[in-house]
């Protein structure tokens, strides 16, 4: 690390602490040449992938248009807002815990549609109109009995 005041290229490490939270790391440093003393600090930098829209365009991930999805899938919905906050949640870690730097929007879409049908069988039809396009009424009736059917057989179904 060089160092601020004389820009010599060869610096010292006098002292190393981690914060209380042990997130961060300073350390106390000292130049070889001019003999003055500065910290730095050293931060995990967590970056959420680029998000790739079906036209290709990228963009930055934004947990509030999750959110967004989330409420206007769950609009007059029994659902409590600590769920909704939790879903979200659980959708960003798991775009976060893919460690991809990017990632499509459909895949996120079929994620968020996995924890709406954990919260909401109707929030779920909901989304997956919209998501999915749907063009006549078989298609909600096929969404309504895939939705309708045991889990297990759901599952069996779904592979």
């Amino acid at each position: 690390m060089k160092c601020p005041f004389c820009k010599h290229p060869d610096t010292q490490v006098v002292d190393t602490r981690e914060n209380d939270e042990g997130d961060s790391i300073r350390r106390r440093r000292r130049c070889l040449s001019c003999d003055k003393r500065f910290s730095t600090y050293e931060t995990v930098e967590l970056r959420m992938p680029q998000v790739v829209k079906q036209n290709g365009m990228r963009s930055e991930f934004d947990p509030q248009k999750l959110r967004t999805s989330f409420t206007r899938a769950l609009h007059k919905r029994p659902v409590s807002t600590e769920l909704v906050d939790a879903a979200v949640d659980n959708v960003s870690q798991r775009v976060f815990g893919l460690g991809e730097r990017e990632i499509g929007s459909r895949q996120i879409g079929e994620m968020v549609m996995k924890e709406l049908l954990k919260l909401d069988k109707v929030a779920y039809i909901r989304f997956a109109s919209v998501y999915k396009s749907f063009q006549d009424v078989g298609d909600f009736s096929d969404a309504i009995d895939a939705v309708s059917k045991p889990p297990a057989k759901r599952r069996q179904t779904d592979k």
